[in-house]
């Protein structure tokens, strides 16, 4: 598997729990662990990210101590081939939404791209936002 250019790390707080949900709740596999680390590489349908716990004072890279929710101020946009499908599971699980599924189409220049799209909040406050491309469409005139 080829590596993104941009591949986000999320410190988690625990990264057992953390790592239950990305892979059994959300369906990503691991690519590779490092458990003495407490660190996974994970990837689904292409999109890529880590996760990791802090354990060794010298390798933390913060900006500011670590306060819930870790993910204040970002969130992720993943594409997904299947979207419902997802959503459905997550239900199924009793996953809280921070937002229900929507279709949603967003201006660029003279088309309109659409989503339709959900998100929720990772064990640590991250927010992820699950789409499906609905394709895009001209900007009609009034």
């Amino acid at each position: 598997m080829r590596l993104n250019p941009l591949v986000p790390e999320l410190y988690v707080s625990d990264f057992d729990r953390s790592l239950g949900f990305y892979r059994d709740g959300l369906g990503f596999e691991i690519l590779y662990m490092r458990g003495d680390e407490r660190f996974a590489f994970l990837v689904r349908e292409g999109a890529q990210l880590m996760i990791e716990q802090p354990v060794d004072p010298e390798r933390i890279w913060n900006t500011a101590e670590l306060a819930a929710p870790f993910g204040r101020g970002i969130n992720f946009q993943i594409r997904v081939g299947d979207v419902d499908a997802l959503h459905a599971s997550l239900e199924a699980h009793g996953v809280p939404f921070f937002r229900p599924m929507e279709e949603k189409w967003y201006r660029r220049d003279d088309e309109l791209l659409g989503n339709r799209q959900f998100l929720v909040q990772d064990p640590d406050g991250y927010l992820l936002r699950f789409y499906q491309d609905l394709g895009a469409t001209p900007v009609t005139r009034a």
